[in-house]
């Protein structure tokens, strides 16, 4: 079974925006934002709908991430 070290609280990952060098805020999943339920929805299922077709296959989580800063928003692929 995958597990995303991010959600899960293993790990942290800095990231640099790219437009002020401010590190980015990881701000979850980006299926939790799709609608009220999303977050409570089996992970598998809702990495057919991320937004990235091969996400399932490459064991991937994409997060949001966020610059407080500027507001430069990103998401990345977190190995499972």
């Amino acid at each position: 079974m995958d597990f995303c070290p991010l959600c899960n609280g293993f790990e942290t990952v800095t990231i640099t925006c790219p437009k002020c060098q401010t590190d980015l805020t990881d701000k979850g999943k980006i299926t939790d934002y799709f609608d009220d339920y999303s977050a409570y929805m089996d992970i598998d299922m809702m990495k057919l709908f991320d937004g990235d077709p091969n996400s399932l296959e490459a064991h991937q989580c994409l997060h949001y991430f966020y610059c407080e800063t500027c507001e430069h928003e990103e998401t990345r692929g977190i190995k499972d």
